[in-house]
């Protein structure tokens, strides 16, 4: 019986791959780091080889972990990380062995060159996005200027998880989770757009077809099949993003609610029927096809484990770090951070700092205010991704944060809303298998899935003592952040 359900997760830090059950438990589950290369200040890139690399080397170990895996499994579907500009030749070759990533600043000019060129209000309505040093468009920009040989050499424009699509069936294709994030997509259509092609000079023709996540793209190539231990005959799906699928893997499914997705960075999200059309929201298409309204965080637990490497080498562990923040009172004895330790993606020259540092501050106090400044830094936002359909009533945590009790606490009771936290909290592998779950029949839709595959652990309210101390420091926050702007700009110049 075809019972099993193989996910695999292309990350920031690491390769994920893992059996799930029919029932939403995942029986196995396997993780490779690989290398995220800084050739200077605000550049991040990888290599799409490592990629595949731990794809081939996780999914051998699920198996190795799982009895009679291989004739289990009934489908293969992949997340990952959004935005990464993998351009590959007719032939399927890379045409550059390391690729900009999500968090990549180097666009930096080439928006900046678009917003004087372009005016907000003609391109907002189409894109329901502004324009973003992350987004696909202006990576191409900047190859266009930086490594036209890539470009020219190019066939096709894909993402990371598309990629490794690509290595597992030969099928060329990106989603519509990944392309409303792309700054070349009508919001309205849901297909490209000549606009914004013609607009940011991408070539339509890198343009693959765009498919639903949950469609089939293709089936294993036969190589695969024989090297991963597997019938070709496998479907594999097209996938999604890794945050719009880890929406629907936290059971946020409905128009409504809320999601919290920290890993590496920091999403808060308000799902909506459309697009939420405001300067200051971003919006994302979820795996399931409704709007997520969002506001993005490049610093989440990117923050916290830089503090444990600048303060203790890294030779503290996570739990002990979080002992340590909770030692400190709420507010972290009036202590700030900014946790814009690589700018931001509307602000690429902000930078991190502490605020109302003095002797009595210790270990303690600067690790609550890390935490703490993440979540000022998101409730600056907020409000806006209400789209005047007020707070959510509940808001749902996932990826690696929601294992931090005090920073649920201390978000819950920044935003004044009930958080909930998933058992399972590997969201985009659940996502991963509500979309195989229905594309092999085992479930007749997503809703259906998410009851039987996802399970909540407990509620976590806010304290109204947090609440009241955190609604008069919010505004010494923002005046710190609107204050610095000027000042980053001039930190900017000096080099």
């Amino acid at each position: 019986m075809r019972d099993l359900y193989l996910a695999v997760d292309v990350g920031t830090g690491g390769l994920r791959s893992a059996l799930v059950a029919r029932n939403g438990r995942i029986l196995a589950f396997s993780h490779k780091e690989h290398e995220q290369i800084v050739p200077r200040f605000g550049w991040a890139e990888q290599r799409p080889s490592d990629w595949w690399t731990g794809t081939l080397e996780t999914i051998s170990n699920v198996f190795r972990k799982v009895e009679n895996a291989h004739a289990r499994v009934a489908a293969i579907c992949v997340c990952g990380q959004m935005h990464g500009t993998v351009l590959i030749d007719e032939a399927g070759n890379l045409t550059r062995e390391a690729v900009p990533l999500w968090n990549d600043k180097r666009t930096a000019p080439q928006v900046s060159e678009f917003e004087d060129r372009v005016p907000l209000e003609k391109i907002l309505p189409i894109a329901a996005n502004r324009p973003a040093t992350a987004w696909p468009a202006f990576k191409i920009a900047w190859l266009a200027e930086n490594d036209r040989h890539a470009l020219e050499r190019a066939a096709t424009l894909l993402m990371p998880k598309d990629w490794i699509n690509f290595c597992l069936t030969g099928e060329r294709a990106q989603d519509h989770t990944e392309a409303s994030l792309s700054f070349l997509m009508d919001w309205k259509t849901r297909e490209w757009s000549k606009t914004l092609c013609d607009l940011t000079g991408v070539p339509q023709k890198l343009l693959p077809p765009l498919r639903q996540p949950g469609d089939i793209l293709g089936h294993l190539r036969a190589e695969v099949a024989e090297q991963i231990g597997l019938s070709s005959n496998i479907p594999v799906l097209v996938g999604a993003g890794d945050y719009p699928m880890a929406l629907i893997g936290s059971g946020v499914t409905r128009s409504g609610m809320g999601s919290d997705v920290t890993g590496t960075s920091t999403i808060i999200t308000l799902m909506h029927d459309e697009a939420v059309i405001d300067a200051e929201v971003s919006n994302v298409i979820a795996a399931n096809g409704l709007w997520g309204a969002m506001t993005l965080l490049d610093a989440g637990g990117d923050a916290v484990r830089w503090a444990r490497r600048a303060f203790h080498t890294n030779e503290r562990s996570y739990e002990q770090i979080a002992l340590d923040a909770e030692q400190a009172p709420v507010g972290a004895n009036k202590l700030f951070f900014l946790p814009y330790l690589s700018g931001e993606r509307f602000r690429p020259s902000s930078r991190a700092q502490f605020f109302g540092l003095t002797a009595a501050h210790g270990i303690s106090d600067l690790h609550r205010a890390v935490l703490e400044g993440v979540a000022f830094s998101v409730r600056m936002r907020l409000d806006k991704l209400q789209g005047n359909h007020g707070r959510p009533e509940r808001i749902v945590a996932a990826s690696g944060g929601a294992k931090n009790a005090l920073w649920l606490r201390i978000k819950a009771s920044m935003y004044n809303v009930p958080y909930l936290v998933p058992e399972e909290l590997e969201c985009g592998v659940i996502g991963a298998a509500m979309l195989m779950a229905r594309a092999s029949g085992d479930a007749p839709d997503l809703e259906t899935a998410a009851r039987r595959m996802v399970r909540f652990s407990g509620e976590i309210a806010p304290n109204p003592q947090w609440v009241e101390i955190y609604d008069r420091m919010m505004p010494i926050y923002a005046g710190i952040y609107e204050a610095s702007s000027a000042l980053n700009e001039q930190l900017d110049r000096l080099s």
